[in-house]
């Protein structure tokens, strides 16, 4: 009887890349991490699963868009009395923080400043740039009862260090938004609107919608007059590379305490930013971030050649996430990088490191099967003094040996002696330039 072959095949929104794009993956995830430990993050890991209780503690602020994009875990098969499911796939790193910091309370140094590194999951539909298992990365500074302002600024600081310096990011020009909410906020208490939260996410889609669908929504659903839509429009307009954006914002001519104070923390946050080159950071109004827990300072980095892509980097301050978990006041501001998103759009445009397939710098020749164990004694001592080595698996001829080496990209062949006669020496060979000369494996240097 045959065999049944099942046809493997990609599943949408899911991303697996071949051995040399996940080594420039990896090479990205060092680099970020590097730099985050730079400024003292330490790195925690959660579980990819939290109970969905946890999930459902933030996704009450937010209708019903987070519960559509959940995964829950249940077994395939059900026994009777099983009961609904209780697990759910994260949707974010931000609910697993805000979690663990309430649960690891007495054990962990406040500020309690950590990276993360992990993927997420969402069931929303596959699309350039959007992905239902993706990597973000993630800083976070948590305090308790109160959070230096400082931090807001070190925030989009780390970040533009970061995205500034990614290999295959040279040629891309970024730009890291920022407002404040109480901005926005202040304005429309002071303009009388109730239902503030609906008004927020309307005004957060004006990066999706024409300004006229704008006016409508804001007077149809929040029952907004014509003059408050047009101050709200133009605070949205304003935009600066400093704080020169503040007198803006007090000529429109509305007094409230609130919006003075976001004013205050945004003028400050862009003062602590001078040093970034002019047009890295903007203060820009328009700037809202439609999920309620942020409380001041928030943050979007697009590309400027290509605005539409949508925000790669993102984030904010929040005055309490944790308080569903804990009864204290826990402050905290962090930003996350949408990084397969960002990853992705490298990768497509060609600009990702040349990596090859393997990474060994060195490809150890087996002259004959009787030759393996002086094979394996000089990797040895390569490996010893730092290289990464690969043996070939048979003693094949020496042309198959050799393209084998080429097609995985490893950039030196290694001969060690085909016998013990004393006339045959170590040589190495420069897979890119070609050339070949002796060597000896414990002084060897790469040119």
């Amino acid at each position: 009887m045959s065999k049944r072959i099942t046809k493997p095949s990609p599943i949408s929104g899911f991303p697996e890349w071949l051995p040399q794009v996940r080594r420039a993956e990896q090479m990205w995830f060092d680099h970020i991490r590097t730099i985050f430990e730079q400024y003292g993050f330490c790195p925690i890991e959660t579980p990819s699963v939290e109970a969905l209780d946890i999930l459902n503690a933030k996704g009450e602020d937010e209708g019903d868009d987070v519960d559509k994009e959940v995964y829950v875990i249940e077994r395939l098969h059900k026994e009777d009395g099983d009961k609904e499911a209780r697990l759910a796939l994260h949707f974010d790193q931000t609910v697993p923080l805000a979690r663990y910091t309430a649960q690891h309370y007495n054990e962990l140094v406040f500020p309690f400043k950590r990276y993360q590194m992990q993927r997420v999951w969402r069931g929303e539909r596959p699309q350039a740039g959007r992905f239902r298992e993706f990597y973000q990365c993630d800083i976070d500074v948590i305090g308790v009862d109160t959070l230096p302002a400082h931090f807001d600024a070190e925030m989009p600081a780390i970040i533009w260090e970061v995205l500034a310096s990614l290999p295959g990011m040279e040629d891309e020009k970024i730009q890291i938004q920022i407002s404040n909410r109480k901005i926005l906020i202040g304005l429309l208490q002071a303009l009388g609107v109730t239902n503030i939260v609906e008004a927020t996410r309307i005004i957060d889609k004006l990066d999706k919608l024409p300004e006229n669908e704008i006016r409508s929504l804001l007077n149809e659903q929040i029952g907004m007059a014509h003059d408050a839509c047009e101050t709200v429009l133009k605070l949205a307009t304003i935009k600066a590379t400093d704080s020169s954006f503040a007198q803006r914002v007090y000529d429109l001519g509305i007094e409230n305490d609130m919006m003075r104070e976001g004013v205050e923390e945004l003028s400050f946050v862009m003062d602590q930013l001078a040093h970034i080159p002019t047009g890295g950071v903007v203060a820009d109004l328009s700037i809202v971030r439609g999920l309620d827990y942020y409380t001041g300072t928030v943050y979007e980095t697009r590309f400027v050649d290509d605005p539409t892509y949508g925000s790669i980097c993102s984030g904010g301050r929040y005055d309490d996430l944790a308080s569903n978990y804990i009864n204290r006041t826990l402050p905290g501001v962090g930003i996350s990088i949408g990084f397969s998103r960002l990853f992705d759009r490298i990768r497509q445009k060609q600009q990702l490191p040349a990596l090859g397939i393997s990474p060994a710098d060195i490809m150890v020749i087996m002259p004959s099967e009787d030759r393996r164990a002086a094979a394996q004694s000089t990797a040895h001592t390569l490996r010893q003094r730092g290289f990464n080595v690969e043996v070939f698996h048979s003693g094949s001829k020496l042309k198959r040996q050799m393209a084998y080496a080429e097609k995985k990209g490893i950039p030196y062949v290694w001969f060690p002696p085909f016998d013990d006669s004393g006339e045959s020496k170590h040589e190495i060979k420069n897979m890119t330039t070609g050339e070949q000369a002796s060597a000896d494996p414990e002084s060897w240097t790469r040119d």
